[in-house]
């Protein structure tokens, strides 16, 4: 290696370790400095804390969860208690939109189908003076009003959105403390909270049953919500806590519930209670999931999952724009006009010629005839859409039914076969008798005569 080469090497590399020396030095020093301030926080970040790479920035105090998507873990609550690990709020939102993303949102779901496409291209041509054939808002106008009608319709679906969850949010708790029972909203919910469920009220979080007012610890719940069922399931209280003789003893017991990580699974769960003198495992039968109704008594539940990690939001989708078969079968007829006014713009161009910018005369003509196909029908099906979902609830023959769609109610006219296990939940337990099978005779109304003449002659006979 040449000499001036072999030095600029050896000197490069003494800077370098002098700066790694320096930066260690001062990494140490700065250690030194936070544990003499003695854990003293509020003050103004040093000059050097920003120079020197991996140290502890002061001015961002956000939870993990709220910079970055935080990955579920297994916790151990202690009862009563805050935890000192962040978690999601217990807050529900089932909105679409936000104020940032409504108005790019609803433009990209319109402008996918070819219908509204189709129209914004047409109206764009207009700026252009060669291919402008009349006034800016014969194009313009139609187009907008379309695209307005269908905002305010996306508009009202999220705000009748808004408005359930925060009425479920704003629903009120009582929850125990030290200063024994207050009443808070459910968005005011943390992991760690004591927190009552009365007979008929959802439960608003995902909770480990401690107490309830039976005496043998017992409850039903109905988690129709859940699974569809409307059966009563029965849970059964933490044997411990059930043991003791008021509520406010809960925060007395140094006890902590140790929980799996959050998922989707609402039959199974694995927990374990930690107490002064042993432990208690806990199961199934010891939890009451987000959105299940207390049926019988008063439960008395401690909140392990809160908002998106309690089971009903894990296997809850994301709300997304639908598009019905009548909105499908309409874009595919738009694409056959369009086809219809290229031929006929073709054959149009052909008639007088290949002479001059035929190419112009060819777009001119797509322009003209555009009017073949009508923009009009889309606003025919929005406003229909809107009728129908507003007839939907005030329709005296299902009273109680709600629309929470206007995107797809006319879906409902298209059902030909409903398939369902259900048999109570569609008959109302109510059937009537038309034929009875035994082995290879059947008996219909007809022949259930004979039905009756045995039964009644075998107990008669005394058997």
């Amino acid at each position: 290696m040449p000499a001036g080469v072999e030095r600029e090497v050896l000197s490069h590399s003494a800077r370098h370790n002098q700066e790694t020396i320096s930066l260690a030095s001062l990494s140490s020093s700065e250690a030194g400095q936070d544990q003499g301030a003695g854990g003293a926080g509020g003050g103004e970040m040093d000059e050097r804390t920003r120079l020197v790479p991996g140290a502890r920035s002061r001015c961002c105090a956000w939870p993990a969860w709220c910079c970055k998507k935080r990955e579920a873990s297994s916790r151990t609550v202690w009862v009563g208690r805050p935890t000192l690990q962040p978690f999601p709020p217990n807050v529900i939102r089932n909105q679409k939109y936000s104020m940032f993303t409504f108005l790019p949102l609803v433009l990209f779901n319109q402008f996918k189908f070819f219908l509204n496409l189709y129209f914004l291209v047409m109206a764009c041509s207009q700026f252009i003076p060669q291919l402008r054939i009349g006034y800016l808002y014969t194009y313009w106008g139609p187009l907008g009003f379309v695209i307005s009608v269908t905002m305010i319709r996306e508009a009202i679906d999220d705000i009748r959105r808004w408005q359930r969850d925060r009425e479920v949010n704003s629903t009120r708790y009582s929850k125990l403390t030290e200063r024994g029972w207050v009443s808070v909203t459910s968005s005011q919910l943390k992991v760690g909270d004591i927190v009552e469920v009365g007979k008929g009220v959802r439960a608003p979080a995902d909770l480990v049953l401690l107490r309830t007012t039976e005496t043998t610890g017992a409850c039903f719940i109905r988690t129709d919500q859940l699974d569809g069922e409307t059966d009563w399931k029965m849970r059964l209280a933490v044997t411990t806590m059930q043991r003791l003789g008021r509520e406010e003893e809960l925060l007395e017991t140094q006890s902590s519930v140790y929980a799996e990580k959050p998922q989707k699974d609402i039959h199974s769960f694995i927990g374990k209670l930690t107490l002064e003198d042993g432990e208690e495992s806990l199961g199934i039968e010891n939890t009451i999931w987000c959105g299940a109704v207390v049926a019988s008594g008063t439960a008395t539940g401690l909140v392990i999952y809160t908002g998106m990690e309690c089971r009903a939001a894990m296997n809850n989708s994301q709300p997304r724009s639908k598009v019905g078969l009548i909105d499908e079968e309409l874009n595919s007829i738009t694409k056959v006009l369009f086809l219809a006014t290229v031929a006929l713009s073709v054959i149009m161009v052909v008639l007088k010629g290949f002479d001059g910018p035929w190419y112009i005369y060819m777009f001119r003509f797509l322009l003209l005839f555009s009017y073949l196909i009508p923009i009009s029908l889309r606003v025919n099906l929005d406003m229909g859409k809107i009728f129908y979902s507003w007839a939907i609830g005030r329709d005296k023959d299902i009273p109680g039914c709600q629309a929470r769609s206007t995107t797809i109610p006319e879906e409902l006219g298209r059902i030909s076969y409903l398939l369902s296990d259900k048999t109570g939940t569609l008959t109302m337990n109510v059937m009537v008798f038309k034929k009875l099978h035994l082995g290879a005779a059947a008996y219909s109304d007809d022949t259930f005569d004979e039905i009756h003449s045995l039964v009644s002659g075998e107990y008669q006979e005394g058997r």
